[in-house]
C-alpha cells in the first residue's frame, strides 16, 4: 500500500476482479478500456502475478478520506521492442478527471519505480488522439520519444486494431530504434 496527498493505493488482486469491471465500465475509462468480465478477471490475474514476479503492478486508487474508488494505475513491466521496460499507468473516472489524479497516480508510479525498483527510466504510452493522457505525462516531465505501434484505438473508430499508433513517452533516455 502507498499513499499520496489525497490517495490510498492498493495493490490490484484476482478478488478484485469484479470491481475493475466495473471501473471500466465507466464512461471517462470505457472508451478507452472497455473489458468483459473474463478480460477483468484476467487483467487482475495479470497484475496479481507481476506484483508476485516482479515486484511491480497496478494499484486500485481511492480517495483517502472518503474511500471512493477514483480510479486505477501505477506501475507494470511491458515489452517495448523487445525489451523489458516499466510502464506507469492511470484511468481515473469520468467525475473525478481534470483534478489532478492521474497526475497523482502518476506521480506515485514513477516514484514507486525508482524509490522501490530502482528504475533509471519510466515509459508511458497512449493512443496518439488521447490529448489528456498525453497531457499527463507532459506534466510528469516525460518526454515524447517517437510512435509505436500495437492494438488499440485509431481516432474516429470505436473498434480495436491491430496496428493503432501510440505515443510513447520516457523519464529518461530511451534507447530505441525509431
Amino acid at each position: 500500500m502507498r499513499e499520496t496527498e489525497r490517495l490510498v493505493l492498493t495493490p490490484v488482486r484476482a478478488t478484485d476482479a469484479a470491481v475493475l469491471f466495473e471501473l471500466h465500465r465507466d464512461p471517462g475509462i470505457a472508451p478507452w478500456y472497455a473489458l468483459t468480465p473474463e478480460e477483468a478477471a484476467a487483467w487482475v490475474d495479470r497484475q496479481e502475478r507481476g506484483w508476485r514476479e516482479h515486484g511491480v503492478g497496478k494499484w486500485l486508487a481511492h480517495d483517502r478520506v472518503t474511500g471512493e474508488l477514483i480510479g486505477r494505475g501505477g506501475c507494470s513491466v511491458t515489452d517495448i521492442d523487445g525489451e523489458q521496460r516499466v510502464e506507469v499507468g492511470w484511468a481515473v473516472r469520468e467525475r473525478f478527471q481534470r483534478r489532478g489524479y492521474a497526475t497523482e497516480i502518476g506521480r506515485a508510479g514513477i516514484d514507486f519505480a525508482r524509490d522501490e525498483l530502482g528504475a533509471v527510466e519510466v515509459v508511458a504510452f497512449t493512443e496518439v488522439h488521447n490529448r489528456a493522457s498525453r497531457a499527463v505525462m507532459e506534466t510528469l516531465g516525460m518526454t515524447y520519444v517517437r510512435e509505436l505501434r500495437r492494438p488499440g484505438l485509431i481516432a474516429g473508430s470505436d473498434a480495436v486494431h491491430d496496428d493503432a499508433p501510440f505515443a510513447l513517452y520516457t523519464t529518461g533516455k530511451l534507447n530505441v530504434c525509431a
